[in-house]
């Protein structure tokens, strides 16, 4: 039995059928030359062999009496004929990737059953044969965020898959479960006190550190919001503007799907002295720009994306949440190119300089007794406040970039072709943008709201013309004056996905 942290509890009691809380990702897999049987059959067999390096799949949710805390993870043994399900693409399906993203975006707010471990693969069959005319498969993939975050979902990666067709030799101990979990009520009632009595011990302890820790960040903070709102700092961070990604989700989704070669875009970030994450950053700030400038809507205050920020120790590859969110302005309203990129690492440099001195101090856990029915009221309170002018805006998008594997990976003998984040969209949220690198590729996976953005394909396209204006950007010195122009690189293109076979 291990206790849910306030942290990792609270994806759990913000989830409505609206808001569904789980991450995962779409990829496309190469099946072995000569494949024979049902890829499915091969995953659940393989899964089943993996469980005992997988702590997070073969656990489940006890709850506490009347809910009056946060649940607990106790062992549990999966059903791999329900954990990992078969589906079809529309017979005659002339865009393979069209079709996928459709279908991730319906499976997208499918709740998973809190009576099993948290989390389902979904395999899917049907699509076109690669240029050599390989057998490919799809598969999409669901795990409960009050189980993983990002860097714990890449952990959890990598002991299910492997780096070479042929599965290595893992130090795999079959482990012993008990068939039945059972707990009295006072037992889970004197759990749940001794539990508080400890979180508010903690907090107590840790007060002297953090009141220092967050003074001495009030000025960096304020410093920041001249970044955030354009005005001189004064002291709070500006409201992001209102847009209609900024109301209460729906249960409808819309996803789509960006691959760009990742050793270009490190390349072109060294030339211009950014980091990947500033170039990920400007980017996504380019393709909305042009897209909200395109129809029209592009407010004349800068958007600000909520970032999340990890908080985890390195070498932790605990199965938990522990990180934290920060905004950052990225500078839609700025029209020169060049200057919108200086404006994003300058407010990128602004926001480690200030996490810097909270990051150690931020709680990832802290006392829950009464916090779900909170929690679930204060949600249901937001979903109710329809209204544009009823709640203010901090944010307009997520952004997340989480560093990925650096070798191509297999999956039951099927090698790995793409790995395209699909996240949450939560109420005032409408759109999340994660990017993770893979191999060579970074890959972007733009998820959101059906109402809020139907159109997010147009999005993903303008991120990939982003790209080509950040091949021709120029390079500058710093009185501004051009040093040389930019000269086209020679494309990159993964040799494992052809354009006209995965229909990117």
């Amino acid at each position: 039995m291990k206790r849910l942290s306030g942290l990792d509890a609270t994806f759990l009691h913000l989830e409505t059928p609206e808001m569904a809380m789980h991450v995962g990702a779409l990829h496309v897999f190469e099946l072995p030359k000569g494949f024979k049987g049902k890829f499915v059959t091969a995953l659940r067999r393989h899964m089943t062999e993996r469980l005992p390096l997988a702590p997070p799949l073969r656990r489940r949710l006890w709850m506490m009496p009347m809910n009056i805390t946060n649940p607990v993870w106790v062992d549990a043994e999966p059903d791999m004929a329900h954990h990992v399900a078969l589906h079809k693409l529309p017979p005659r399906t002339r865009n393979d990737m069209a079709a996928l993203e459709k279908l991730v975006g319906k499976l997208h707010v499918q709740l998973l059953d809190r009576r099993r471990p948290l989390w389902k693969f979904h395999v899917i069959e049907g699509l076109s044969p690669g240029a050599d005319g390989s057998q490919r498969v799809a598969m999409y993939t669901q795990l409960h965020h009050a189980a993983v975050d990002g860097q714990a979902a890449v952990a959890l990666a990598n002991a299910i898959l492997d780096i070479s067709a042929e599965p290595e030799a893992r130090d795999i101990k079959a482990s012993t479960r008990e068939k039945r979990f059972k707990l009295s009520m006072v037992e889970m009632i004197s759990g749940a006190i001794t539990s508080e009595v400890q979180q508010i011990t903690q907090l107590i302890r840790a007060l002297p550190e953090t009141a220092g820790s967050l003074g001495s960040a009030a000025g960096r903070m304020a410093a920041r919001s001249a970044l955030i709102s354009g005005r001189k700092a004064t002291g709070s961070l500006g409201l992001a503007p209102r847009m209609a990604l900024n109301e209460p989700v729906t249960a409808a989704r819309a996803f789509a799907a960006v691959t760009l070669p990742l050793p270009e875009l490190k390349a072109l970030g060294k030339a211009h002295e950014a980091t990947l994450n500033d170039v990920v950053l400007w980017l996504c700030s380019t393709a909305m720009r042009a897209h909200y400038a395109a129809k029209g809507e592009l407010p004349k205050k800068s958007l600000v994306a909520a970032v999340p920020v990890s908080l985890r120790a390195k070498g932790d590859t605990s199965a938990d949440n522990q990180a934290s969110m920060t905004l950052l302005s990225l500078g839609t309203n700025v029209a020169d190119a060049r200057k919108r990129l200086a404006h994003i690492k300058a407010a990128t440099k602004s926001m480690k300089s200030t996490l810097s001195k909270v990051k150690n101090v931020l709680p990832t856990d802290f006392p829950s007794i009464g916090v779900p029915w909170l929690t679930e009221a204060a949600s249901a309170l937001y979903r109710r406040a329809t209204g544009s002018d009823k709640i203010p805006s901090v944010a307009n998008v997520a952004i997340s970039n989480v560093p990925g594997p650096p070798v191509p990976l297999y999956l039951a003998g099927a090698r790995m072709l793409t790995n395209y984040p699909c996240s949450i969209v939560t109420h005032g949220l409408g759109l999340n943008i994660t990017v993770q690198s893979y191999a060579q590729s970074l890959d972007f996976g733009m998820m959101a709201d059906a109402k809020a953005m139907p159109d997010v394909r147009k999005l993903a396209d303008a991120v990939t013309a982003a790209f080509e204006a950040l091949r021709a950007l120029p390079l500058y010195d710093d009185d501004a004056s051009v040093v040389a122009p930019r000269k086209p690189a020679t494309p990159t293109t993964r040799k494992a996905v052809p354009r006209s076979a995965a229909r990117a």
